[in-house]
């Protein structure tokens, strides 16, 4: 089963060296704190049983607003663990439908492990109250950027960086060995160091906004921090916020797009405190941000002709990988007699779940800019392979966009095994990341005309 949704906004703006907003094109920006209270159980470590006990760093919801012919859209990115669950993102794009007249919404987490669990399902089916807290200050803030905004102009731009590593290793026996941590920086393959550069503009050339693609798991901290942290998403930010606003001009709001990351982990991955982990979240990055404000700098807006901004939500089925009953043995092994909660609505003994309808987001901009997103946490080899066979100039790869199903590997890795290939944290059918890319890069060539659903002979007559 597949339902689609198509949103085809027509725009009339100014200019990018990779494509540009201007006339009749809005954009607007905002950031609120959504760092929860202290007291909660903490996201992403299975052996971290402690609650958290305060902040280190604040956790926000960056907004970016654009407005083309009375049609708005807003992309959120947020510095947790996954996006938040269904029933919340409904209430979210409901909200903001009626209140601040969005069209389309795109929401995507940096998988941070140093911040709040989040639940697709809560019992009882009470959402926390920090999280209801959270969704209404989101709320607002894209209100706030409606009201901010300005006409504008985007580019785009690319550089790399070496800052993390492929934490999969593939013995001569065919066998796979975890490599958590490589704090002496030995080559791995596969790795995308691609740091891609998305910078919006006013027509005046002042930056509103610098979105950074890049794919790496945020966990220099490791389950020793009982804090609130975005780790070094948050250093990446303010590094690249800085360096490239002016005193007069005032600072962009930086934005962080988790890429294909499934399998890729920074160097210092799991730092314990006592050993510098603070240090060594703030090393990575200032070494991502130092090069996003590179990239960012060298971009320049020039007008163009005829731009577009093209959208299609696909919602794929795919049954669960495992037998249910095998599911909640593999599961009670890991993760001992409390059953992992997050997967509650698969583990019901009376009526498991067996199919999912995952949501793939395919976005074409100017017939030049393509993007991706995916509802989870796909392995670097996607990504790779997106920019790759996209047939256009610039392609950008989005991981845990619109929802969170865990793992994607490649049908190869969940042939040889480890950790996202083969255990019960990968319960998605395996072939899911081929199809939704492959449909991804069908959606890219009916939006270029390439595909259409009429037969060739027929066009020749």
């Amino acid at each position: 089963m597949r339902r689609k949704r198509t949103l085809e906004l027509a725009l009339f703006f100014w200019a990018a060296t990779g494509f540009a907003w201007g006339a009749g094109f809005k954009a607007g920006v905002a950031k609120v704190d959504i760092t929860p209270p202290p007291g909660l159980p903490m996201y992403g470590y299975f052996d971290r049983t402690q609650l958290s006990t305060g902040t280190l760093d604040p956790l926000y919801a960056r907004i970016l607003v654009i407005e083309v012919q009375g049609k708005r859209l807003a992309l959120i990115t947020l510095d947790l663990g996954r996006t938040f669950g269904p029933a919340s993102l409904t209430r979210l794009r409901n909200q903001l439908a009626q209140k601040s007249g969005i069209s389309y919404l795109l929401t995507t987490a940096s998988h941070t492990h140093s911040g709040p669990n989040i639940l697709d399902e809560y019992p009882a089916n009470q959402t926390p109250a920090w999280e209801t807290a959270d969704l209404d200050k989101i709320a607002k803030g894209v209100g706030e950027a409606c009201q901010r905004e300005v006409e504008a102009q985007v580019g785009t731009g690319f550089g790399a960086v070496d800052i993390g590593y492929n934490r999969r290793r593939v013995n001569a026996d065919g066998t796979v060995a975890m490599f958590w941590q490589n704090p002496d920086k030995v080559p791995t393959s596969p790795l995308d160091p691609t740091v891609s550069v998305l910078r919006v503009d006013t027509v005046g050339g002042k930056p509103l906004a610098i979105l950074v693609n890049y794919a790496c798991h945020p966990v220099v901290f490791g389950p020793d921090n009982l804090e609130y942290s975005a780790d070094f998403v948050g250093v990446m930010a303010r590094t690249t916020e800085q360096s490239v606003g002016d005193p007069v001009g005032g600072q962009p709001l930086c934005f962080f797009l988790q890429g294909g990351d499934g399998d890729i982990n920074p160097y210092y991955a799991t730092t314990p405190l006592v050993d510098d982990a603070v240090k060594k979240r703030d090393w990575t990055g200032e070494q991502l941000g130092a090069e996003a404000a590179r990239v960012a700098k060298t971009i320049h807006t020039e007008p163009v002709q005829e731009p577009s901004l093209q959208f299609t939500e696909d919602y794929l089925t795919f049954p669960v990988r495992w037998d249910a009953q095998k599911f909640r043995q593999g599961m009670l092994a890991k993760y001992g007699p409390k059953i992992y909660e997050d997967h509650a609505d698969l583990l019901n003994s009376e009526s498991p779940r067996r199919e999912l309808a995952l949501d793939v987001t395919t976005v074409l901009l100017n017939k030049k800019i393509a993007m991706i997103g995916m509802p989870g946490e796909p392995f670097v080899d996607f990504q790779i392979d997106w920019r790759g066979r996209c047939p256009v100039p610039s392609a950008f790869f989005v991981g845990y966009a619109n929802g969170y199903y865990d793992y994607f590997p490649t049908i190869r890795a969940a042939s040889e095994g480890g950790y996202g290939a083969a255990d019960s944290d990968t319960y998605v059918a395996v072939g899911a990341g081929e199809r939704m890319l492959n449909q991804a890069l069908v959606r890219i060539y009916e939006m270029l005309g390439r595909l259409t659903d009429e037969p060739e002979d027929l066009r020749k007559q």
